[in-house]
């Protein structure tokens, strides 16, 4: 998308170089070597190839350096980038040790293992920056929590409450997308070992060791049967980072009303401005929390649509979930580091 270029302006608006190192081709290219290391070292531990072939196949997987024209070129051919990838590595080491690396598995099983990975690590960042902002917000109860504020219901004055009041709402938002994000931990990644079409058949009668294997090497849980078509966990995923940036959002609005000139029951410090009219301090940091909610909340009924495959695999909604599911994360990312410096930067909240 045009905020990920980092070339054009509007970059500057969702630049946060945590969540988009997370998300970038290079972490998705050594968690996808991760993958094809376990499974190669999951065959040898079950005596299904010989240790010397898995040595080289794990000798190129650790030196291996890309060319990153020729797995372009070949994603645009294949529709996906493992079958150049897996050609490129075996290039690498005698053919005689070939079956040391991918036999079995299919391209779907080292994608979605490797995104299980990266949406571990995006739980765990998230997870951080949460954390903080609800910190951030129990500092402004304690500063301004007394201050009066009045209440205000469909836009209009309602009865007078205290600014803690308002804040709460804040934080109980905050809090549920913890709970539903520590109940996204405690369920647990799931490995993706199905083989070409997901009954596991080409992969033996070790299959059960192989995944055991391979999930503790990767840091993910075996679930009950692949999920090649069942994409429940993905839908899963990105309801969390709609729900944490609807809370965001929430902030964010409330900012922005509260900031209102004729109102300013809240100084924040800083603000954009306006090319013609020098006396604005525009909330772009509020706005911004309030499009970035807004944008998730669009992007959950693809991610419905993404969720319904055909058959044994569907190429169409696989790859809309590659489009939508990593620009809800980067947006939520940026959302959440917006956030944190936008309560920072708040000098006071109450009526003036």
């Amino acid at each position: 998308m045009i905020f990920q270029d980092q070339d054009h302006w509007l970059f500057g608006l969702f630049d946060d170089l945590e969540t988009a190192t997370l998300l970038s081709g290079q972490t998705s290219l050594d968690h996808m070597l991760a993958v094809e290391r376990a499974y190669s070292t999951a065959l040898c531990a079950n005596a299904l190839v010989p240790d010397s072939a898995v040595q080289e196949a794990c000798d190129a997987i650790d030196s291996f350096v890309p060319d990153w024209s020729v797995l372009k070129a070949g994603t645009a051919i294949d529709g996906v980038v493992v079958p150049t990838l897996v050609k490129e590595l075996r290039s690498q080491f005698p053919q005689r040790s070939h079956a040391a690396l991918h036999i079995g598995m299919t391209s779907q099983d080292v994608v979605d293992t490797s995104l299980m990975m990266t949406l571990g690590r995006l739980c765990d960042l998230f997870e951080y920056r949460l954390n903080e902002i609800v910190s951030l917000v129990d500092t402004l109860v304690s500063k301004f929590g007394d201050a009066p504020l009045m209440g205000r219901t469909r836009m209009q004055a309602a009865l007078p409450i205290s600014t803690e009041h308002r804040l709460m709402e804040w934080r109980d938002g905050l809090a549920d997308c913890l709970n539903l994000l520590h109940a996204q931990k405690s369920n647990g990644f799931t490995l993706q070992l199905g083989g070409p079409v997901g009954d596991q058949s080409s992969l033996g009668d070790k299959v059960d060791q192989i995944s055991l294997h391979m999930a503790k090497a990767l840091g993910l849980t075996v679930p009950g049967q692949p999920w090649h078509t069942n994409r429940n966990s993905i839908v899963d995923f990105a309801n969390l980072l709609s729900c944490i940036s609807t809370a965001l959002g929430k902030i964010g609005q409330d900012i922005t009303l509260m900031a209102q000139q004729g109102i300013e029951e809240i100084k924040v410090s800083g603000g954009g401005r306006s090319s013609a009219m020098p006396h604005k301090h525009n909330p772009i940091q509020a706005e911004l929390l309030v499009v970035s909610a807004q944008f998730n909340a669009t992007q959950m009924s693809g991610i419905h649509l993404a969720a319904l495959h055909e058959q044994e695999r569907s190429g169409v909604s696989w790859t809309l979930e590659w489009m939508l599911l990593p620009n809800m994360a980067l947006v939520t990312g940026s959302a959440l580091k917006t956030a944190s410096e936008l309560l920072k930067n708040v000098e006071r909240i109450g009526a003036a």
